[in-house]
């Protein structure tokens, strides 16, 4: 089977034993399931591929994300995430494990960091000695100006982002990400984080590890150019471009990152799987 650019894809997927899946955009828009997503997730399964979901969406915990793809009719567990705040987690634990960590971001963010032993708050405290930034759909001013004084009154202090998505899509459309409001946040105090989430690498590197493949049998699916396809890159591996979701034609002629394919939807993976 040809990409849209007319290169043959069929080798590829047969080689590729782990597959790395954006969500949003992707398997399902908003709360709206592709109706080729769960033939597709069912085929990985027929042929013995493994598959993680990987989501930069730092805003809910893995929990919440089984729980909404059950709502989709995907069954999922714990050990089949690779999000952002995991790799963020991992991130913390091995450079800032003993620091008092400021983090704008969700209850659940805040509590999954908790649970893997960060001492976290959320309330402006001179002591705070590294600040952690995520998609917080609980956003408020108050959060805004605590980051925008630390990193005034502390300019060294480590400042640290989950994601660097600008828009976030919704079944209506975008709300901004956490990179817009790290943007917001560098128009006041001229800092920008370290993000840790797709296109670093970080995320594929530890899925990679935790279930014991090689880059030239890994893939990245996703629909954005910027941080799905980008991570793949970095990390080596095979990237496909979904067109499902934020990219446009527009946006992919004109990007400096080109995917290794570009596909309409994922159900052109399942028809090479099925056809072997």
């Amino acid at each position: 089977m040809l990409d849209l650019e007319g290169r043959l894809i069929d080798d590829a997927v047969r080689s590729v034993g782990l597959y790395l899946l954006d969500m949003d955009g992707t398997l399902y828009l908003g709360d709206e399931i592709f109706p080729f997503t769960i033939p597709f997730l069912d085929s990985l399964k027929r042929h013995g591929r493994k598959y993680l979901f990987m989501t930069n969406n730092s805003s809910k915990s893995v929990d919440s994300y089984i729980e909404k793809l059950a709502r989709l009719g995907i069954d999922s567990g714990r050990d089949e995430f690779m999000t952002s705040s995991q790799a963020t987690e991992y991130y913390l634990n091995l450079h800032h494990k003993y620091d008092k960590i400021y983090v704008m971001g969700t209850e659940s963010l805040k509590e999954e960091f908790r649970q893997n032993g960060l001492d976290v708050t959320d309330v402006y405290d001179e002591d705070v000695t590294c600040i952690v930034s995520g998609f917080d759909t609980e956003l408020t001013f108050e959060k805004l100006d605590d980051i925008s004084k630390l990193l005034t009154l502390k300019p060294d202090i480590p400042y640290i982002a989950t994601n660097p998505d600008l828009v976030c899509p919704t079944e209506y459309g975008y709300v901004p990400d956490c990179g817009s409001v790290s943007e917001m946040i560098y128009n006041a105090v001229k800092r920008r984080p370290v993000f840790i989430g797709k296109p670093a690498p970080l995320m594929e590197q530890l899925a990679m590890k935790k279930l014991g493949f090689t880059p030239d049998r890994t893939a990245v699916i996703g629909d954005r150019i910027y941080t799905d396809i980008k991570s793949g890159l970095n990390a080596g591996i095979t990237a496909f471009l979904v067109m499902s979701g934020e990219t446009t034609r527009e946006i992919l002629d004109a990007s400096p990152d080109k995917p290794t394919f570009v596909l309409n939807d994922i159900s052109a993976i399942t028809s090479v799987l099925e056809a072997m």
